[in-house]
Order: C-alpha cells, then structure tokens, then sequence
C-alpha cells in the first residue's frame, strides 16, 4: 500500500486565495485556476500572457480555465491591483489513481485507528482499492495519520493520498463543525452558545474543492465515490457501489445518508464505528453524496459536493442508502447532545453490520416492558387539570364529564382566593375527584409543568386505564354513539392514543358574567379548517396508560421510550392515524393531522368580556410572564360559525349538575365562588385600566374582527388587532381576501 502526502500551496491575492493553480493541461498551454469561495469573481478576465477561455461559478468559488505563458513552472495571473503576480503551476497526477476504485473523502475529526477501519471495511464490502484524503486539520499532519497508515497497510487498498491545505476549507464565521449546534438532529439548538469561529474546524464550504481534485488526480480512475470519513457504504446484496456506478446510464449513482448513533458510550471511551447502532425512528435521510464512473459520466460533468452535475442529461440517477455515522463527527459529546434520545432505536441490521465488520460491543438500549393497563380492555378514564379561580366554573365542568364517562379527576390548584380550593377539598370530602396543593414552587417549575410531573408519579393515576390532561375551559365532545367516552374508544379500535384537536369558541358577544352553562350560551366558533392562528389548532391528547411514555405533558404524553415506537397507536380525532415525526413533540394539529370526525375539544377560553377580565388579572398556568391582554382575546375570540353539536350531551350534564347542586354544602361553596367572581369583576372595571380594557374587547371594531380571522395572516395575530386597517374591515366575507403584516420582532 502506497501512502503519499501531498500539501497544496494556495496564493493570497489582492482580490481574495487562489487555491491552486493547473497546468499545463495540453500542448497548448491550457491552464485551470481555482478561487477560493469569496474570490471577486468580476476580476477575473484575459490579461497579457493569459487568455480567458471559460470562467464557471462553483459553490462560490471560481474555476478559470484560459491558455497561458508558462515559464519555469509559473504562469501569469494579472489581475486588478496584481499585474504582475505569477503563480506555480500543480501538475496533474492522474496516474496516481488511473483504473482505480476510489474514495474521495474529507477528513475532520477522526483518530489514523478509524481510518483504518474505515479503509479495511470498504476494502472488504465495496472493493475498495485507493482513497484520496483531504486532511482539513490546521499544520501538515498533525495527527500523524500518514505514518499511521504506513505502518498499517489494509489489504485490498493499492495507494493513499493525503492532501493538506495551508488554508482552511471551513466557513470563515462558523465554529467548530463537531460542537452540538452543527448537529442536525441536536436538541435545544435554540439554547446553545455559538462557539467561536474556527474556520480550520468549521464546516466545510469550498465546493469548488471537488472539481479541483477530479481535474489534478482523479479523471482517470475507474470509479470514485464521495463519502466522508464519517461514513459507510452499506454493503449491497450484490456487487459493489462502484459496480452500480458503471451499470447506471449516465454514469452516477445519488448515496443518500442515514444519521445513526450510539445509544450510548463507555466511560472514558471514544466513539468507533462498531458504538453506532440506532438510527431516529422519526427521520428522514439526508446528506447527499455521489458515487461517479467519469469516464461515463463524462468530460463536461462537474463535481460538486451533494450531486454530480450533467450539463443536458434528463437521466435521474439511482439513489443508494449509506450511514453516516454521527458521533464520530462530534466525538466529544454524549449521544444525547447531538440526537433525542427518545428518538433513538436499535436497528437489528446495523447491530450484526458492526458485529461482523467492526467486533463491537456497544453499549445496548434497556429493555422496556408496556405496563398492564396496556394489555387490558378496560376503560377507566380520568383526568388530571390545574385550576386557579376557576370556582363559578368547576360544577359543570365537572357534571358535563362525568355524563360522558370519565371516571376519576385529580385536580392540582394554586394561590387561589375565589374559594376554588375550598369548593374542591368538599368535592373530594364528598368523592367526587382528588385535590392536591400544586408543589410550583417547591420545584421551581411553572404551576401547569408542576402539576403533570407531580401527577406523572401519583398512584392514582398510574391505576388508570385512560389519562386526559385537559383545562376547566376545555370540553370533550364526541361526535359519534350516545357521546360517551365509550363509543370513542369503540370507534378508535386498537388505538391507544387519540388527540382531540380544538375548536375555538368565542364570546359570542356575551358581554356580562352570569351563572349558567356555558355550554348553552357560547356557540360561536372558529371553523373547522382554521389552522391560524397558531394555537388554533392545538390538540389534547387521551393516551392509554400503557408505560410507552415517561411522563404526562400539557398537549400529549411526554418522553416516549422509543423502544416501544411500535407499541404506539395514535389517531387523531378522526381516527386516522398521526404520522411518525409527530411522536415525540407535536402538540398541534395540521393540515395533515387536524380531523374532528370522532371527537373535537371544545375550548371556550374566553367566555364572557367581564370574566376574561378575572382570567386576564389571575395570569396564565404555563406561560406564566405573558399578559392575557388584547392580542390573545383577538387571536382566541372566534365567533365566525355556530356550532350546537355538545349541546345533545347538556340533558345529561344538567342532570349530574342538579345532584351537585341538591347537596346544600356544595351548593353554598359554588355561591361564594360565584359571588367571589362577580367582586373581582365590579373591583377591576372600578380601575381605569381595566374599564378601557373592557370597553376595547367589546367594541364593534373587536366585535367584526371575531368574525373574519380566516382572512388574516400568522404575523396579524402575532402583531395584535391595531395593525389592521380600518378599510380591511369592509372587507368580512368577501371571498379569497387575505390581509397580514410582516412580523414583530418582540411579538409572543
């Protein structure tokens, strides 16, 4: 095995680097330059003793091929500001690689032992003969990777070429390509640091590199695929990559990657290839490379770093798989730095891949068992909320569920002072649900946050069959049988996940606070097809409580155990199932995924004017530092169609609410809370802050606007109602309108 190092010398020109320099080519003194990404392109022309023939843009860079003088290895280069520069000439060496099945592959971060492995395993699967190497490390050889392979021939591999560069390849801004924010699959990108620039280290951006190594070394090769050193051809059912890059018409075959990692690391051990074992059962490939015969191919096709391109060809080229494999690019940091791990699973074929080629003994995923509820037929359902001065509120609420089947309720509540805690400690006394004190602040979580991961490890609920985190202003309506839970579950068979999309109801021009249903009074809505504003189509979730996830989240289960992706069956409230990517952190419906046939979730966040004073003045449960002010009344205030559909279920509602109400003690609590409700609204609208607020919400302007959001823009909504014109108002109704602003910086 022949093993050569080659450093390219660039030249530091006014106008930017020249990366290398060609010639001759021919017997006429043809020479090709190639400039570095940023190079000022407008300066590159015919000057004395260089004739321009063509100049080509290739990922930023440019290649200049013209006919030159050449003296003692050195040809003239005059540009604007550098008449009189002179450039060395690189010979080409395309006999280094001639007949050669070749790697062409960029090297960042890994050891001269994983090169190796990666030449043996490539050797071996795809008949591999030759590789030429791009070392992207800062200094000639510094890890001593030329030595290494000298001392550690591979059999099957005739020649290695290791070439340097004594500038950096790497976004001149970016930082170094192995920190978690250059991951694609990284969680929390948003909450990192970016790291400092380190264009040695940065991720790679002078494409143009490409066509300079097919024109100096690898024209003449039988075959050359691109992959980087990070990555692995998986092995094919017959013949080789190179093969498959021969036998296709235009002489390219398109690889397209799968990300893998490993579930985990030993202590102190730095990732091999034999650790990858798991790919994200909810993503899709990415990271195109190539493999090329350029003889078919081609003189007039032009190397790029994601595809070959052929200048007339119409020929899609086949598309092959092969694994990248990702913590050998960001060996420093955990695999749950650079993946989700609750994406992860173990893929039984790379398990024997790494077995057979790289005897490894990688650490392996934990064995997950489904709890018992999963195995079992029965239905027991409860629900677990968070209430603070909802207590006008809490008896019909609570009548309307248990009419529709829900069984058990465990409610979290804090700071109260409308008696709500009062009311439900006697409804606990009395068996009708659990109250607990929410821990928010002994956890120094946000009240809603610490309530369900309090609730997530309460006995009660882990005996439950069926789990729904819902709010007091949220309502269940079941469209198909009698509207019980029972003939939901019938209806979604086998499923044991189902998400309840909202509706938005609005105030329906309810002005004043009463005490009655409001189930009878608000039927006013958003319609079906309303996915803006964003929160419109926000979904609940009623999950089965089978262990496949860790936790109970505000929308839907949380921490998926991916070992049990395939234990998963969720639909959404038409019954159709949810798709894969939405398994771990969707909490909103879309186009895709909104559906209302079996089940929608009324959400009355509003109701009247006055009471969205109380709610505005008592703050939110999750998104504790926002202001309830004018822009969420007009994103939730959605009065546009009337919809009676849960008012069927108000006969058996009432009927569980007059038993409420025939017990004295309750019905003397429900009193106090109400009157309680009714103080704090005479003692808001005596300020003046609130009294304008008042007579903003419910003004003719609020009022028409509650009537037309479906034709306003995500930035409206964002933005607030006073961004909109008093002329777009004229236009309520009128078909196809649409009407949006570009988006506030600051906005929620």
């Amino acid at each position: 095995m022949t093993v050569e190092h080659h450093v390219i010398r660039s030249t530091d020109l006014a106008q930017g680097h020249l990366l290398c320099a060609i010639g001759p080519l021919d017997s006429e003194g043809t020479v090709a330059a190639y400039f570095k990404t940023g190079f000022d392109g407008e300066a590159i022309a015919s000057r004395d003793g260089f004739a321009l023939d063509s100049l080509r843009s290739i990922g930023g860079g440019f290649q200049a091929i013209g006919r030159a003088r050449i003296e003692d290895g050195m040809t003239p280069l005059p540009l604007p500001g550098a008449p009189d520069v002179r450039v060395p000439l690189e010979p080409q060496r395309r006999q280094v690689f001639r007949g050669l099945r070749a790697a062409l592959s960029l090297r960042l971060n890994e050891p001269p032992e994983a090169v190796i492995d990666w030449l043996r395993f490539h050797a071996r699967t795809q008949g591999l003969q030759a590789a030429l190497i791009v070392d992207r490390a800062e200094g000639a050889d510094p890890s001593g990777l030329v030595d290494a392979l000298r001392a550690h021939p591979v059999a099957g591999i005739e020649q290695i070429l290791v070439v340097s560069f004594d500038l950096p390849l790497g976004h001149p801004e970016a930082g170094d390509e192995a920190h978690p924010l250059y991951a694609p699959d990284a969680p929390g990108k948003d909450r990192m640091d970016a790291p400092d620039p380190d264009p040695w280290r940065a991720p790679f951006v002078e494409i143009i590199l490409y066509e300079l190594m097919r024109q100096l070394y690898l024209h003449d090769a039988q075959a050359v695929m691109n992959i980087d050193l990070s990555d692995l051809i998986y092995p094919l059912p017959e013949g080789t990559i190179f093969d498959r890059a021969a036998a296709a018409p235009s002489g390219v075959v398109a690889l397209l990657g799968q990300r893998i990692y490993p579930w985990g690391l030993k202590k102190g051990a730095r990732p091999g290839f034999g650790d990858h074992i798991c790919r994200r059962f909810d993503a899709a490939p990415g990271n195109t490379r190539w493999c090329v015969d350029p003889k078919k191919s081609g003189p007039d096709a032009i190397w790029r770093l994601i595809r070959i391109v052929q200048p007339g060809s119409r020929v899609a080229p086949d598309v092959l798989p092969y694994l990248r494999c990702m913590a050998m690019r960001h060996p420093d940091e955990k695999p749950a730095r650079i993946v989700p791990k609750s994406s992860l699973v173990e893929d039984d074929r790379l398990v024997a891949l790494m077995a057979q080629h790289f005897d490894a003994d990688p650490r392996r995923a934990p064995a997950e068992t489904l709890q018992p509820a999963a195995r079992t037929m029965g239905n027991r359902t409860g629900i677990v909320t968070c209430m603070k001065n909802e207590g006008p509120f809490i008896l019909e609420w609570l009548a309307y569920h248990r009419a529709i089947g829900v069984e058990e309720f465990l409610v979290y509540t804090n700071d109260c002072t409308d008696g709500t805690d009062t009311l439900l400690e006697l409804l606990q006394e009395k068996g009708f649900l659990q109250h607990r004190d929410n821990p928010y602040r002994e956890v120094d979580m946000k009240p809603q946050h610490a309530a369900l991961h309090a609730a997530s490890d309460d006995a009660m609920v882990q005996a439950w069959d069926w789990v729904i985190c819902t709010d007091v202003d949220e309502f269940i309506n079941i469209h198909v049988g009698d509207g019980r839970l029972e003939d939901l579950y019938a209806a979604i068979g086998d499923a044991n996940m189902i998400s309840m999309t909202w509706r938005l109801f609005g105030n329906a021009d309810v002005e004043r606070f009463r005490d009655g249903f409001i189930l009878e009074e608000y039927t006013r809505c958003a319609p079906h097809f309303a996915r803006k504003p964003h929160h419109a189509w926000g979904f609940k979730t009623a999950a089965r409580n089978a262990g496949i996830f860790k936790k109970l989240g505000v929308h839907r289960p949380k921490g998926l155990r991916p070992q049990l992706v395939d234990e998963l069956r969720w639909v959404n409230g038409s019954g159709n199932p949810m798709p894969r990517r939405d398994y771990r952190n969707a909490w909103r419906s879309t186009t895709d995924t909104y559906g209302y046939d079996l089940v929608t979730l009324n959400h009355y966040a509003l109701r009247s004017a006055e009471s969205f004073l109380v709610k505005r003045d008592r703050g939110r449960v999750n998104h504790v530092d926002r202001d309830q002010g004018l822009t969420y009344w007009f994103r939730m205030n959605h009065n546009a169609e009337e919809d009676r559909s849960i008012q069927r279920m108000i006969p058996a509602a009432r009927a569980e609410f007059a038993a409420f109400m025939a017990d004295p003690e309750i019905e003397a609590l429900h009193s106090a809370c109400v009157a309680a409700h009714r103080a704090k609204i005479t003692e808001l609208m005596a300020t003046e802050k609130y009294d304008a607020f008042f007579r903003e919400i419910t003004s003719p302007r609020m009022r028409k606007l509650s009537r037309m959001l479906e034709h306003f823009g995500s930035a409206v909504f964002f933005n607030g109602p006073d961004v909109i014109p008093d002329a777009v108002l004229e236009r309520a109704g009128e078909p196809g309108f649409f009407f949006t602003v570009e988006p506030r910086q600051d906005a929620e």
